[in-house]
């Protein structure tokens, strides 16, 4: 066995070569939150180990990992390197036909309007962004959520895209919001279920996802797909509600 090497290429990415063979790779990618997550491909446990040895000398903590849970040696992969278990996300498959989930007699709620995936209004849509973003953050932490926001190369998030979200509206003022990303003519994603603080328990969540559910079930579109952190009771419920199946988990892991 020749000797393994460890560089860091760039600033985001580390090599592991063997005999002029690249045979590992580890990167960084930061989120708009501001944590970094650490991913390592590697041939064998031995040079996983060694990437992540120069990986967590090189940056400062805490880092961040996600593994599907199933994957039980790469999971003690990142354990050997000191990684604790930080939540646990669950993976639902959601049908979309309204005799299936029930939801084609939901009505949104008095006072309350839908407005399509594609059409809300990009200023109104990052100020009810921003403001369930920082009520979130004043409780559970942002982190928490399973969104998905585009970033730059640099790690900084790119406007809010207007094409992926649907939005429930209240007096002119947008209350609430859903974004569907993904393939959306095979496997869709409801990325983001999320209504104020002020609005909440008046069924505005579940208008907005009997609406997308219904919309992707007129287009053809059999099921969607959805991630919960399973401390959020009230989302699991929801989705459980309407003939939502757990088809996988996966594990977020943090080194402090």
């Amino acid at each position: 066995m020749h000797e393994i090497v460890i560089a860091r290429v760039a600033e985001r990415h580390w090599h592991a070569v063997e005999d002029d063979r690249v045979v590992g790779r580890g990167d960084t990618s930061h989120r708009p939150d501001g944590r970094t997550f650490l991913s390592i491909d590697a041939w064998h446990d031995a040079v996983f180990d060694r990437l992540a040895d120069a990986m967590l000398v090189d940056l400062p903590r805490p880092l961040y990992t996600v593994v599907d849970e199933p994957d039980v040696d790469l999971t003690s992969c990142w354990q050997r390197a000191g990684f604790t278990t930080r939540r646990r996300e669950w993976e639902y498959v959601l049908p979309t036909d309204p005799r299936v989930t029930g939801l084609g007699s939901v009505l949104s709620p008095e006072g309350v309007t839908t407005v399509p995936v594609g059409a809300a209004r990009e200023d109104p849509l990052r100020e009810v962004y921003d403001a369930i973003r920082a009520e979130v953050d004043a409780t559970v932490g942002w982190e928490s959520m399973p969104v998905e926001v585009p970033v730059r190369p640099d790690g900084t998030p790119l406007l809010l895209d207007p094409s992926k979200y649907a939005v429930a509206v209240r007096a002119d003022r947008y209350v609430g919001l859903v974004r569907v990303t993904g393939r959306v003519a095979l496997q869709p994603r409801i990325g983001l279920l999320a209504v104020r603080s002020d609005q909440r328990r008046r069924g505005i969540a579940r208008s907005l996802l009997a609406h997308v559910l219904g919309a992707l079930h007129h287009s053809g579109v059999e099921t969607a797909s959805a991630e919960v952190n399973e401390s959020n009771e009230a989302a699991m419920a929801l989705f459980e509600g309407i003939g939502a199946r757990r088809v996988n988990s996966n594990l977020e892991l943090v080194l402090r």
